[in-house]
C-alpha cells in the first residue's frame, strides 16, 4: 500500500491513550535491572492476553524474553521490538512517579534502579501498538510479532532469545523493525539508510598490587596509582591512535579499588566502553588498550597479569536499503518535516538486531524524541541543548509523556503497515 494511503488508515484507527499512560508511569516507578525483568515481562504478557486479539503468547525465552504472535491471514511476517531493562541509577527527576527501587545486580551488590534509558516507554509503544494493529485487523493481512527483550543494556537479551529456541517457537520474521526515545524534540522521528548505531564492547580490567599499610607504601605495589595512570593513558587512544576520519569512543565508567583511607588495597577494577563503527579501528582501539593496561602493569611490578573479562558486547546497527526506503516513505508522508531521513549515526548501540541477522533477515530502527517541545525550544534559543538537557542513562533523563508515546506508537504501527498486505 502506497504511504499516502497509511495515512489515512492510521488516522482513522485510534485508541484511548489514557490507560497507556497510566501504564507508562507504573512501569516507570517499578524499573527492574537487566535479566531480572520478570514483573515487567509479566505486566506485558497479561496485556497482551487481555487484548482478547487472538495473541498466541510465548514467555521466558532467554530469560525473561516473550513474544505475542497475530495470525491474520497471509501476507509478511513483522516483527517489532521493545526493550525492557533498567539501568543501575538513582533517580534524581522529582517526578511524581518517580523511582525509589534498589535491587541486587549480576555481581550481588545493592542498586538504585531507573529507567533512565526510556525502556518503559518502548514496552508501552509496543503494547499500544499491539492494540491498535489487533483493531485494524480487517485492514491488513500476515502475520505480526510484538517481542519483548531482556537484558538490552547488557548486550546479550537477543542473543539469548535466539539461542533459547525463538524461532522455535515463533514464526521467522521477514523484517524486524525497532525504535529507541532520545533526548530529542518531542514529536520528531529520524532514521538513515546504513548504520544507524555503533558497535560496542564493555569490559572489566582488574589490576593485581600488593596490599599493604597506608603508611608504608614501599613495602606494597599500589593498584590505586597504577588504576589512575592506566585511565589517564586510555585518553590518548583516540586522540593520537585513532585517525581523526574515523569514530571511535573510550570511556572509563568506573574505577573501584579499597575500602578505607589507611590500607592500600590488593587490587583494583576498571570498567571500560569502547564504542566504533569499523571493524578495523575496533580491533585497534582494543588491541591499544590492552598494550596500555599491560604496559602500566609491567612498569609497576604488578604481582601478575592483568585480568580482561568481557561483559558486554554490541553489533553494529546496519538499516536494510530496501526495508528502509520503504519505512522512510511511510513516516515522510504521515510525519511531515518532523521526520528526518538522514539523521546522524548514534554513537550508542544496540543489540536488536541480531534478531533479524541471525536468520539473514532485514532490519529497520529508527529514534523518536522524547523532549517536551516548549523546553527545547527554548533552550535551544540560548544555545545550550548540549548542556541543560538530559540525555539517556542521565538521573535526570524525563521524557515528556505525550506526545512522546503517541509518535511512537504511531511509528511503529506505520512500520508494520508498510510491510503487512493491505486489504
Amino acid at each position: 500500500m502506497s504511504p499516502q494511503n497509511l495515512t489515512p488508515l492510521l488516522s482513522s484507527s485510534t485508541i484511548d491513550f489514557g490507560p497507556y499512560e497510566t501504564l507508562y508511569k507504573h512501569l516507570h516507578s517499578h524499573p527492574e535491572l537487566s535479566w531480572q525483568e520478570e514483573q515487567t515481562a509479566g505486566k506485558a504478557a497479561s496485556h497482551l492476553d487481555s487484548l482478547d486479539a487472538g495473541y498466541e503468547v510465548h514467555t521466558s525465552i532467554g530469560g525473561h524474553g516473550l513474544a505475542g504472535i497475530l495470525r491474520n491471514g497471509t501476507g509478511k511476517t513483522v516483527l517489532l521490538r521493545a526493550d525492557m531493562d533498567a539501568l543501575p541509577v538513582k533517580e534524581d527527576t522529582g517526578l511524581d512517579y518517580a523511582s525509589n527501587v534498589t535491587m541486587r545486580d549480576n555481581d550481588g551488590l545493592v542498586k538504585p534502579v531507573m529507567h533512565a534509558c526510556g525502556h518503559d516507554f518502548h514496552v508501552t509503544a509496543l503494547l499500544a501498538a499491539a492494540e491498535r494493529l489487533a483493531k485494524m485487523k480487517d485492514s491488513w493481512s500476515g502475520t505480526l510479532i510484538v517481542l519483548f527483550q531482556p537484558a538490552e543494556e547488557r548486550g546479550g537479551g537477543a542473543q539469548a532469545m535466539v539461542d533459547d529456541g525463538l524461532y522455535n517457537k515463533i514464526p521467522v520474521p521477514d523484517i524486524v523493525l525497532g525504535q529507541h526515545v532520545m533526548a530529542r524534540r518531542a514529536g520528531t522521528v529520524g532514521c538513515r539508510i546504513g548504520h544507524i548505531m555503533s558497535e560496542a564492547d564493555s569490559f572489566k580490567v582488574t589490576i593485581f598490587g600488593r596490599g599493604g599499610h597506608g603508611s608504608m607504601p614501599h613495602r606494597t605495589v599500589d593498584p590505586v596509582v597504577i588504576a589512575a595512570s592506566v585511565v589517564m593513558k586510555l585518553q590518548t587512544v583516540v586522540s593520537r591512535e585513532v585517525d581523526p576520519d574515523q569514530f571511535a569512543v573510550v570511556t572509563v565508567g568506573s574505577l573501584q579499588a579499597g575500602q578505607t583511607e589507611n590500607i592500600i588495597p590488593d587490587r583494583a577494577e576498571i570498567k571500560v566502553s569502547v564504542r566504533t563503527q569499523n571493524h578495523e579501528v575496533r580491533n585497534k582501539v582494543l588491541a591499544a588498550i590492552r598494550r596500555i593496561v599491560k604496559g602500566e602493569c609491567e612498569a609497576s611490578g604488578c604481582v601478575k597479569q592483568p585480568l580482561f573479562e568481557e561483559s558486554a558486547k554490541f553489533p553494529l546497527s546496519l538499516n536494510d536499503e530496501a526495508v528502509t526506503k520503504n519505512v522512510h516513505d511511510s513516516f515522510a508522508e504521515f510525519f511531515g518535516d518532523q521526520f528526518d531521513p538522514n539523521t546522524p549515526c548514534s554513537t550508542a548501540s544496540e543489540d536488536y538486531s541480531i534478531l533479524g541477522s541471525s536468520q539473514g533477515k532485514p532490519s529497520c530502527f529508527w529514534f523518536f524524541g522524547g523532549v517536551d517541545e516548549k523546553t527545547w525550544d527554548e533552550t535551544e534559543k540560548r544555545g545550550r541543548l548540549t548542556e541543560d538537557i538530559p540525555v539517556n542513562h542521565s538521573p535526570f533523563f524525563a521524557p515528556a509523556i505525550q506526545p512522546t508515546l503517541k509518535t511512537g506508537i504511531d511509528a511503529l504501527c506505520l512500520a508494520a503497515l508498510t510491510f503487512l498486505k493491505i486489504s
